[in-house]
This record gives structure tokens, sequence and C-alpha cells, in this order.
């Protein structure tokens, strides 16, 4: 497959991230996204709103092709909701959790996006009454998972990681706001402070970053000026368009000059 947009560091591809074909074993280090949490969202190019076992089944299969093209002590980090009430209450994290382990995938640590964006509260279940509450949490989750060994020798590898950085991201709470939809123009964006803290706390220096939902291509902005390889999926193309621009309009890629041997 052609990609749709590419150049030394950024690589992005029109295509169906649940076949990744066009992308070779074992050669992304690091995967960073955000998917469709199936809550009905209005995203080109693709129905959010499937039944829960066939959005499931779907989850399986773009983990497996991610399984596939990881490198062996690959990471991917998965940012999902706690729980969802559409169509009944659902656990979507631990189901997450149980579809990557499925796909040979191992379970690492989950980190815990503390948004505190709620705008509106539609669930209230009871009110006022301990018949029938329901609580909604604030947080997002970020799973994080590895294939065969967890430790990433250096081997020459260097990392642009500050101490202070490193004391304050390996606690696994992290506050920040998350991103305004109608400024970045779509629906469902994070903020880049989400994927600079996982690039830099879980890749080094030129490694390859893979973002297999780009959508208005965050994941892949931060990447690239981190000095890092950004491969971008997308299946719509005008989101492809929209990254591609965005990435396009980003600094420089950032060799990290104060960077040191890891």
């Amino acid at each position: 497959m052609q990609p749709y947009y590419a150049d030394d560091d950024l690589t992005i591809y029109e295509a169906d991230s649940t076949h990744l074909s066009f992308l070779a074993d074992a050669s992304v280090d690091l995967v960073v996204t955000s998917p469709p949490y199936n809550l009905d969202v209005a995203y080109d190019g693709y129905s959010d709103a499937l039944p829960y076992d066939r959005y499931l089944a779907w989850v399986g299969l773009w983990a497996r092709a991610l399984w596939r093209v990881a490198a062996e002590s690959g990471r991917a980090c998965i940012n999902v909701p706690l729980d969802s009430n559409k169509g009944g209450k659902r656990a979507v994290y631990v189901d997450y959790v149980e579809q990557f382990r499925a796909a040979g995938w191992t379970y690492q640590t989950t980190i815990v996006w503390n948004e505190q964006n709620i705008s509106r509260r539609t669930a209230w279940g009871s009110w006022l009454s301990p018949s029938a509450p329901f609580v909604t949490a604030p947080v997002e989750m970020v799973a994080v998972f590895h294939k065969g060994p967890w430790r990433r020798p250096p081997r020459g590898r260097r990392t642009d990681l500050t101490r202070d950085e490193f004391l304050a991201w390996t606690l696994g709470v992290w506050t920040f706001p998350g991103e305004n939809p109608r400024r970045v123009g779509h629906p469902a964006p994070f903020p880049e402070e989400l994927p600079y803290r996982l690039i830099k706390l879980y890749s080094y220096v030129g490694d390859v970053v893979l973002d297999p939902f780009l959508g208005s291509g965050t994941t892949c902005r931060v990447a690239r000026r981190l000095g890092r390889r950004a491969i971008g999926v997308d299946v719509d193309a005008g989101y492809c368009a929209r990254a591609a621009a965005s990435c396009g309009a980003a600094a420089p890629p950032n060799r990290a000059p104060d960077a040191r041997p890891a």
C-alpha cells in the first residue's frame, strides 16, 4: 500500500487498523492510541454504535494486528474509558485488558488519567436516594501492555526523560485537562500532554511510534517533535489530510540535543 503521506519522520496510511499488512512484522516500538469508545460519537468513516459483542470482537482484531507489528519488548498504551452506561453497564477497561491478553499481549500496568472535565450529568440513576444511584468517575484509563520481555536494554539508545518527569510520571494518577473538540476539529481528541508523557516514558529517541487511530494527528505530531519516527493509520481520508497538515505545521523534528545515554 502506498502511504497517504510520507517524509523522513512521518508516514500516514489511509487504511483499516484491523489489517496492517503494509507494516512489517516486529517494526514498531511503541503504540499510543485512543480508539473509538462505541459511544455513538459522530466520526467520519466509522460507525461508533456497534452491538457490544461485535465491538469487542473488533477490538480483538486490531489488538492482534498490533501484536504482529510490535517489536520484541514493544509496548502498547491504550487510552480507554473505565466503564460505560450505554446499553447497560459495561466494564470497558476490563474487557479491553482481556481482549489484549487474548491477542498475545502481556499486561503491565494502568495509568489513571484524572481528566476532570465532565460537563454534564445525564445518568443520575436515582435522585437523593439509595434506590439506584449511579457513580460517575471523571477519569479515563491508559492500559499499558508489552510483547515479550518488559525490559528494553539501552544498547546505545538515548533517552530524553528527565529526573523530575520520571519521578512524577511513574506515579499512576495523571491530572491534566482534556482537549476541546471544536479547537481540534475532531469529535474525540486527546491533549498533547497524554502522548507526550507516554512517548517519553516508554520509548527511546529514534524509536518508531504508531497510532492506529490517527484522528487529528496528535500522537504523530508529538512523536515527531520528540525525535521519534511516527506512523499514523486512519480509515478516513479527511482525518488523514487533517493529520498530515497538522504534523507538517509542527516544528521540525527535535533530535533532543540534551539527550543523554540511557
